[in-house]
């Protein structure tokens, strides 16, 4: 990286010291409202995805009038497990880099190293956010859909409440996963402006 020169030459040809940002000049407020929403949309995506429970009853083909209690819950998919899971990191994180943000805008951490750091972190958890919205969203598009080819059959027509809060969370996942694009942009441009 190159050195920027701190002085500027005057009229009269001397050369003056120039001003210094403040410590969080280049760091904005939105950073932590941005950290703020980014908790409350993963806590409720989690809050959807740990309660998407349904249990129905079918009848059954071969025997006419009797039915039988099915119950469908996120725990019988890996891939909504793995939601799950990156919901619940990425929670906790955004309330912990909530707090660090705030300590920057107040300037009482390194700011360049923070930065740096937030924006290798969110760049990260957007990843994880995005793989796990990915695999918990072709689930539900099964669901939804089902798949002829595989015999598939699709269950959202049976697990109407249960697939609406699969949706939700999914929706919320990716949701997320802008927020964190969005952080990670912020701060790299946050990170860019102090170099200048």
């Amino acid at each position: 990286m190159a050195t920027v020169d701190a002085t500027t030459p005057t009229e009269s040809g001397g050369k003056q010291q120039a001003p210094s940002l403040p410590a969080c000049r280049s760091f904005s407020g939105a950073n932590p409202a941005l950290r703020v929403l980014l908790f409350a949309v993963t806590l409720a995506g989690l809050v959807l995805l740990a309660t998407a429970k349904q249990t129905v009853r079918v009848p059954i083909p071969q025997f006419p009038g009797l039915l039988l209690s099915r119950p469908a819950k996120f725990t019988d998919s890996p891939a909504l497990i793995y939601l799950l899971v990156a919901l619940v990191v990425t929670c906790f994180y955004s309330l912990l880099t909530a707090l660090a943000s705030l300590k920057l805008v107040s300037g009482s951490f390194p700011a360049t190293r923070t930065l740096f750091l937030l924006v290798l972190l969110d760049v990260l958890y957007a990843a994880i956010m995005a793989s796990a919205t990915g695999s918990g969203g072709g689930v539900a598009w099964i669901g939804l859909k089902g798949n002829s080819h595989t015999n598939w059959n699709k269950i959202c027509n049976i697990y109407g409440k249960f697939c609406r809060h699969i949706g939700s969370s999914v929706f919320l996942g990716l949701v997320a996963s802008i927020i964190l694009v969005l952080l990670a942009i912020l701060n790299a441009h946050s990170l860019y402006r102090r170099s200048r």
